[in-house]
């Protein structure tokens, strides 16, 4: 779909099955009274171009789950409401293009989330890490066709070098886990919601290890996008472990996690 088309989604004006407002869009705060806006389930106006805007958006961060980010009358705080696709699909008016992008991407992220796996520098083929503890892998298809055992390293992806088991690197040079680079690399933000608080950008989920980003806009906890668990962005705790001593909007009662030097492991259960 090009831009020019994609600005020509307009709703059905005869549409019953729609609950049509003249409030504001709360995606992107247009007010034009020219422009027809729907209501979403939780209560928040969209249109169908800011919808698919948005949902787009969150497909291209890695996030199968379709959160709404309009705030909450009053406060500082995400609706983060989650819309179901089949919603979605109506009341973004995607087309079948549309939908095919949507659905085709919703599936290989949520079949990431639920099964690690990376391409064998080998063979190419998908490989699933059966001990999230352990870097060394081992290929059955390279096994196979070399005639040997064949390993490689999760972390930087090339055959295995050295003893192993070993969760922290192989002999490989320069192994390193981008991600622990990312965390230490990052720039610093403040949180003018949360008493302009200042700490690392970027954040590590504590409960999947999910890297994570704040916009610095709302409060000071987020949910991750990928295991859903929101937690606070400042001390690392679970929400309702940081909301015990502290609220959403001051500062946290063990100060600024320091930046993480570790990936924390998913352990689902």
């Amino acid at each position: 779909m090009t831009e020019q088309q994609q600005e020509e989604k307009r709703y059905d004006p005869n549409d019953t099955t729609l609950k049509f407002v003249t409030r504001q869009d709360d995606i992107t705060g247009d007010d034009d009274p020219a422009t027809r806006r729907a209501e979403m389930s939780c209560g928040h106006a969209v249109t169908p171009q800011s919808l698919t805007g948005w949902c787009r958006s969150l497909l291209d961060q890695g996030q199968h789950k379709f959160l709404c980010p309009a705030l909450k009358n009053g406060t500082l705080q995400k609706c983060n409401a989650e819309w179901p696709y089949v919603e979605v699909r109506r009341l973004a008016l995607l087309t079948q293009e549309e939908q095919s992008h949507f659905e085709e991407t919703m599936a290989v992220l949520a079949a990431a989330e639920y099964c690690e796996h990376k391409t064998c520098p080998g063979c190419g083929t998908f490989v699933e890490r059966a001990d999230i503890t352990n870097l060394c892998v081992l290929c059955t298809i390279c096994t196979a066709e070399k005639g040997r055992t064949y390993q490689f390293c999760w972390q930087c992806i090339r055959e295995w070098k050295g003893p192993g088991p070993r969760s922290d690197r192989c002999d490989n040079p320069n192994c390193t886990n981008p991600d622990i680079e990312k965390l230490a690399k990052c720039r610093d933000i403040i949180l003018p919601a949360a008493n302009n608080l200042k700490c690392p950008s970027m954040r590590a989920c504590p409960t999947c290890g999910n890297l994570v980003e704040h916009d610095t806009t709302g409060c000071k906890n987020i949910i991750c996008n990928r295991c859903s668990v929101e937690f606070c962005f400042v001390c690392l705790k679970v929400t309702k472990e940081c909301l015990k001593t502290s609220s959403h909007f001051i500062a946290c009662s063990d100060g600024v996690a320091p930046r993480q030097t570790s990936i924390p492991s998913w352990h689902r259960n």
